[in-house]
């Protein structure tokens, strides 16, 4: 055991970790949750930098990977030993978790096992602990990753300004997983991310025997990302292709996606309790998996890059979310009541017929609801657009990424 967590000392030094855009609060107990490989680990490795750089030794801090194979027979009486040698994967890890957090022992816990991933995390760990979610890399860490500054200064240059756009081209395509990041071959490592999470998060954790289903349903999922969908029209599209699945089968598959953080789903704002919960729409956790489903759909990656964003600022919560969408009559891709904030998404606003429908739903909206500040997001047009209610500004989706 003393060898294990020195070995697991060693290998936490060694790493090179690239700062997050990442705050934590001094509440002492946390559990990084996420889809795999967004880097919840090198987090916390990074925090664990922090505490030996600013002074902190190894006697005040336990680190153990339950990941390492020499813990393969390890089980829940020898978590007293470890504790005596300091001087996820087993069972009753959170019963030992809650005793520490009782003593008042700060504790970090990250993972992406059926219980990281579970959104009865809290129930498991008896309310002790906060959650924190981690989500792939921020433009803005995307654009540090590859040493591409984006200042003022360098934004106001052609040679700076065409460095960040092309970076942006990359990080709209290839979303933002860590380790894929500086990656040459991207689309082979996302596509093995992707089976990871498919056949262990999702097939595998919840006893799945049709794969089929599961693997028509992500991807009509990824066809129909950006437009509401109900149970009902899932259940069929299934049901079309993969023989015939019953509704209360549909809905439990489509809530293994949420809970393997593979789906994020968001909710209609004027929709009344029953069909806010039956009627969604669904974004991927990141463009780059979604985009495997995808081709030539530039303007469904620019709006799942928004949804991701957002999601990233105002969190994630299956139940109880603070992102909405607001559909009556017509449409306004995203709606944040919290800030008043109305946004659309659109690739373009060249085609006049385009311009007209993603302006009047921002120009109608203020009737109903209080905007404080109306967007459209494209790809690279700026403007602004004045009416009775203030402005609607344009801006491209990587100027919005940078504020």
């Amino acid at each position: 055991m003393k060898q294990i967590l020195r070995d697991n000392q060693q290998e936490v030094e060694r790493y090179v970790v690239e700062p997050r855009e990442f705050v934590l609060d001094d509440f002492p107990c946390r559990v990084l949750v996420g889809v795999r490989r967004t880097g919840k680990s090198y987090m916390l490795y990074h925090h664990i930098q922090q505490l030996l750089a600013a002074g902190h030794k190894w006697d005040e801090m336990l680190y153990l990977n339950f990941e390492d194979e020499r813990l393969e027979n390890f089980d829940t009486e020898d978590f007293n030993k470890l504790l005596e040698c300091h001087q996820e994967n087993i069972d009753s890890w959170h019963k030992f978790a809650r005793r520490m957090a009782d003593a008042k022992y700060t504790i970090f816990i990250t993972g992406s096992n059926a219980k990281m991933l579970s959104g009865e995390i809290n129930t498991t760990l008896g309310g002790r602990f906060l959650i924190a979610e981690v989500y792939p890399y921020s433009f803005k860490e995307f654009l540090a990753v590859h040493q591409v500054s984006f200042s003022e200064i360098d934004l106001l240059a052609t040679e700076g300004r065409a460095r960040v756009i092309r970076t942006f081209d990359e990080y709209m395509r290839y979303g933002g997983l860590p380790a894929a990041a500086l990656l040459p071959a991207k689309r082979d490592y996302l596509s093995s991310i992707y089976q990871k999470i498919y056949m262990g998060d999702i097939i595998a954790r919840n006893k799945i025997t049709n794969v089929a289903g599961i693997r028509v349903l992500v991807r009509k999922m990824a066809e129909s990302v950006c437009r509401p969908i109900s149970y009902n029209r899932i259940n069929n599209l299934l049901s079309s292709v993969g023989g015939k699945l019953s509704l209360a089968t549909t809905i439990k598959y489509v809530e293994y996606c949420e809970e393997a953080w593979l789906l994020l789903r968001l909710r209609n704002y004027a929709s009344a309790l029953a069909d806010k919960e039956s009627n969604c729409k669904y974004y991927f956790i990141d463009t780059g998996i979604l985009g495997l489903f995808l081709i030539d759909k530039d303007a469904m990656l620019l709006e799942n890059l928004v949804a991701i964003q957002l999601f990233r600022i105002y969190g994630h919560e299956i139940d109880n979310g603070r992102i909405f969408f607001y559909n009556d009559g017509y449409e306004v891709d995203f709606y944040i009541p919290d800030d008043e904030l109305a946004i659309q998404v659109c690739y373009s606003l060249h085609d006049e017929e385009t311009r007209k429908r993603e302006t009047e739903a921002l120009q109608k909206l203020p009737n109903r609801l209080s905007c404080k500040r109306r967007l459209i997001l494209t790809y690279d047009e700026e403007e602004t657009i004045n009416d009775k209610h203030g402005t609607i500004e344009v801006v491209p989706v990587w100027k919005w990424l940078l504020e």
